[in-house]
C-alpha cells in the first residue's frame, strides 16, 4: 500500500478561493455591518440615503466620471447585461464576442430570444479572438474578463474612440482589479459579488452619455419586462441612478456592499485593490511556475486574468479534479477550486482584492498534497 503524503503544516487563514461568490473582505463579520436601514422601506429617507450612498462609493472608488451613470439593478450581472441589451439592441448591427460560457451567453440571447443576426466571434478556452477584426459601426458586445476562463482584454486600446455603435462590457470580475477607460466604455456591468466579495442577487448598471442617448432616441420592437424600463415618457428614469431602485432590493446585500465600498477605500481606492489583486495573481503564477505539473489555461500572460486564474493540471479529467478540489476542501485548505463545468477539467483559484496573499501563497503545499494524494492507488 502505497503512503500518502503528510499534510501540510500550515494552511490558509481564509481557505475562500471561489470565483464567485467571493471571499468577504478581511476583517468581515456580520456584527459589523450597519443595520438602521433594516426593516425599513428602501423609499423612506434612510433607505434611499444609504442606497446613494453606496451608489457614490462605487463612483469614488472606480473613478468614474460624472458623465456616467450608476444604477443598482435585479439580477446580478446576468440581469444588469440583459437589461442593457433588450433595451439599446436593435439600432444597428451587433457583433458578439465569445471567449467563454459567459460571452456564448450573450450570443444566445442575441440570436435566439432578441432573434437578431449578429456577426459572432469566437475563440476558444484560454484564447482570445482577434480583436482588430471588430467593427465598431456595430455595437459590440464583450466579456472584460472570462471568468470561466481566466482570459481577459488586455486595455481597452483595441475599442475605436471614432465608434458608431456602443461597446457593452460585461466587466462583473474586472471592475476593481484593472483600471478600466470609461471613455471607451458606454455600457459597463457587474455584480457586488466578484471583487468587492459582496452578496449576491443584485447587479450594477453604468451607462456612459451615448447609451444614455441610445436610450432617449431609440425604441426596442420588443416588449420589456418592468424590471428592464429604464425610461419614463420619453426620457431616463434618472430615479434609477439615485438609489431609487427599479424593484424593492435587499438592504442587507446593500449594507454588505457599502462595508466591502469602505473597506476598499481604507486599502487606498481603486489603486490599493489592484494592487492586491496584481500580487495575489503574481504569488499564485510563483506556484504554477514551480510546478510542472500545474500550468496557465490563458498561456499569454498579457490577456491572463488577475482574478479568476484557471489552472490546467496535467493528466487531469473532470473526475480528477472533483477528487482533487474535494480533498483541499474537506481539509478546509481551499474551498471551491474546481474549474467551471464547461470549461476544460483544471482549477480556478480567484485572486481578487478580498484574498490575502498570503493564503495564496499557503496553498502551494496544499495543490502539492492534494495532487499527489489523487494519484495515489488508495485515493481510486
Amino acid at each position: 500500500m502505497t503512503d500518502l503524503p503528510a499534510l501540510p503544516a500550515t494552511k490558509p487563514a481564509r481557505p475562500f478561493f471561489s470565483s464567485g461568490p467571493c471571499a468577504k473582505p478581511p476583517g468581515w463579520s456580520a456584527d459589523r455591518l450597519a443595520t438602521e436601514s433594516l426593516g425599513r422601506s428602501h423609499r423612506s429617507k434612510i433607505g434611499k440615503t444609504r442606497l446613494a450612498y453606496c451608489i457614490d462609493l462605487m463612483r469614488e472608488l472606480l473613478e468614474l466620471p460624472d458623465t456616467h451613470r450608476i444604477g443598482i439593478v435585479p439580477g446580478s450581472d446576468t440581469g444588469a447585461f440583459e437589461m442593457a441589451m433588450w433595451t439599446m439592441l436593435g439600432a444597428r448591427g451587433v457583433t458578439t464576442l465569445a471567449w467563454e460560457s459567459f460571452g456564448e451567453g450573450w450570443v444566445t440571447d442575441a440570436v435566439k430570444q432578441l432573434k437578431l443576426d449578429p456577426t459572432v466571434i469566437r475563440a476558444d478556452y484560454g484564447q482570445l479572438p482577434d480583436l482588430t477584426t471588430v467593427d465598431w459601426s456595430t455595437d459590440v458586445l464583450f466579456t472584460w474578463n472570462g471568468t470561466t476562463s481566466g482570459v481577459r482584454v488586455p486595455n481597452g486600446d483595441w475599442i475605436s474612440e471614432t465608434r458608431e455603435g456602443l461597446s457593452f462590457a460585461d466587466a462583473t470580475s474586472a471592475v476593481f482589479a484593472y483600471p478600466l477607460p470609461w471613455d471607451k466604455i458606454d455600457v459597463a456591468t457587474f455584480s457586488w459579488q466578484k471583487v468587492l466579495g459582496g452578496e449576491g442577487a443584485h447587479g450594477v448598471l453604468i451607462l456612459g452619455p451615448r447609451a444614455v442617448e441610445r436610450l432617449e432616441s431609440y425604441t426596442p420592437a420588443w416588449p420589456l419586462p418592468k424590471v428592464f424600463r429604464l425610461m419614463a415618457k420619453g426620457k431616463l428614469a434618472e430615479g434609477v441612478f439615485k438609489g431609487e431602485t427599479i424593484n424593492t432590493p435587499s438592504m442587507l446585500a446593500v449594507e454588505d456592499a457599502i462595508f466591502a465600498l469602505e473597506w476598499g477605500k481604507s486599502v487606498g481606492g481603486a489603486a490599493g485593490l489592484i494592487a492586491r489583486s496584481d500580487a495575489n495573481a503574481a504569488a499564485l503564477d510563483k506556484i504554477v511556475s514551480e510546478r510542472d505539473w500545474l500550468g496557465h489555461l490563458a498561456s499569454d500572460e498579457a490577456s491572463r486574468s488577475k482574478t479568476s486564474v484557471c489552472l490546467t493540471v496535467e493528466g487531469a479529467d473532470e473526475a480528477f479534479i472533483k477528487t482533487f478540489a474535494g480533498l483541499l476542501d474537506k481539509q478546509g485548505a481551499a474551498y471551491d477550486v474546481a474549474g467551471y463545468r464547461d470549461a476544460p477539467a483544471g482549477l480556478r483559484i480567484w485572486c481578487g482584492a478580498t484574498v490575502d496573499t498570503a493564503d495564496i501563497e499557503a496553498l502551494g503545499p496544499w495543490l502539492d498534497w492534494a495532487y499527489a494524494t489523487a494519484r495515489a492507488p488508495a485515493a481510486a
